[in-house]
């Protein structure tokens, strides 16, 4: 199965995009690779998965309406577009390919927290009404709860901790996780007050010369403060593999514990 990126439709072949295809997963992106002098109804038709004029217009109307915008809006330039509308635009583009399967890489991350909100909800909305699935890569953990059913935690490109959401936030296991969670705001200030945050030392290794064994060590609390020399020594020699210790939650940590943070 392959992934068609939104950016780049235009230059897939016209005739083989006209046959209506088995659906695939497309990318949505930020708004930024809009084109400057190309209104907004002449991108969100580059898929050309209608049959003439009349039903592309129809098309491109229907997503615009999906998306929360105007049909008329459709005649417009991007610079006249804010930036929630023009990630409404973006989310409409992805969808003109009926996709089942849509990556969603930092949807949020260049908006304010009120637009955050509404995009997500409308995320939420499309996924109910057309029975998407999403693969929503994001580094905010606050969005991550609000919209993922599971999820998974990465740090240097391995898999620290695989749960669904709420046993990954009530019980998290691995210290990276748990470092992420104490880091997200509670919106109560008593709480706020007296939590104490995870604080992480040093910095994020280089990908291309990981650490050996564990790659989080470097920066692991744990592995500083609570471990025996012996342990220390496995976590520098053994990569953790991910685990299922029996409870449905694999995590890769040697020493992994419950840690209430939140």
């Amino acid at each position: 199965m392959s992934i068609v990126f939104c950016q780049t439709l235009v230059q897939i072949e016209r005739d083989r995009v006209a046959k209506k295809a088995p659906k695939k997963p497309t990318v949505a992106k930020k708004g930024g690779d809009d084109k400057p002098r190309v209104a907004k109804k002449d991108t969100r038709d580059e898929p050309k998965i209608a049959k003439d004029k009349a039903e592309m217009e129809h098309r491109v109307a229907e997503l615009l309406t999906l998306v929360g915008l105007d049909p008329a809006d459709g005649a417009k330039y991007p610079h006249e577009f804010s930036g929630g509308q023009r990630q409404r635009i973006c989310i409409a583009r992805a969808l003109s390919s009926m996709p089942e399967f849509l990556v969603c890489v930092e949807p949020t991350s260049a908006l304010d927290v009120s637009l955050q909100a509404q995009i997500l909800n409308l995320m939420r909305d499309l996924q109910d009404r057309l029975g998407l699935s999403y693969l929503f890569i994001s580094h905010n953990l606050a969005v991550v709860r609000h919209i993922c059913h599971r999820i998974m935690v990465l740090y240097l490109g391995r898999m620290c901790e695989l749960a669904d959401r709420d046993a990954l936030y009530l019980d998290p296991k691995h210290p990276y996780t748990q470092a992420l969670i104490s880091a997200v705001p509670v919106p109560d200030p008593r709480r706020e007050r007296v939590r104490q945050p995870i604080l992480l030392a040093g910095d994020v290794p280089s990908p291309l010369d990981p650490p050996s064994g564990c790659r989080f060590r470097t920066r692991c609390p744990k592995f500083a403060k609570d471990l025996t020399e012996p342990e220390q020594q496995r976590c520098i020699d053994e990569e953790p593999a991910l685990t299922d210790r029996g409870t449905g939650h694999p995590t890769a940590c040697h020493y992994a514990e419950t840690l209430s943070v939140l």
